[in-house]
């Protein structure tokens, strides 16, 4: 779809050419200019301290299940049947239990990063709009699109600069 679209603009372009002159055209990355603004960044670092206590459980809990899975394989052999049969079940919890917080983790995480990204959305759409207005631009390209572009072309800075200006 998109080099359909891509195919579409530089097929009117060239048709057009002259008439294309004054044309005033930018080129945006969306997904920079968000994730490079202060709020998200004050928001990586918040969100790590807050889940650092459950990222380290989950590493102690990995550690935990190598240590077993690792007396199993050097010491199998010369365990009693029910100590080994314990070990296998111990390891299995321990498995399970990192699948539980694993997931109840990245559920947060994401409900999280999801509650930011709903408020900074907003901001960043109208910190957008402002530099497109005060740049009079005639079209604004994703940067993605984009093989290569000037970097007077890209607006993506200014956006970000725009952005952190707001309250």
């Amino acid at each position: 779809m998109r080099k359909l679209i891509q195919i579409a603009v530089f097929s009117t372009l060239a048709v057009t050419g002259a008439a294309w002159a004054d044309v005033k055209i930018a080129v945006l990355d969306y997904q920079m200019a968000l994730l490079d603004s202060d709020a998200a960044k004050k928001y990586a670092v918040d969100s790590e301290k807050k889940f650092a206590p459950q990222l380290n459980k989950l590493k102690a809990l990995e550690s935990d299940a190598k240590r077993l899975q690792d007396r199993l394989m050097k010491d199998g052999e010369k365990m009693q049947q029910a100590e080994y049969e314990r070990l296998e079940l111990e390891l299995k919890q321990k498995a399970r239990d990192f699948q539980i917080q694993s997931q109840d983790l990245n559920e947060a995480k994401a409900a999280a990063d999801n509650e930011v990204l709903q408020t900074l959305k907003p901001k960043l759409d109208k910190a957008v709009e402002e530099v497109l207005k005060a740049g009079n631009y005639d079209l604004v390209i994703d940067r993605n699109a984009v093989v290569d572009v000037k970097p007077q072309l890209d607006i993506t800075l200014r956006v970000i600069e725009r952005m952190n200006q707001m309250r």
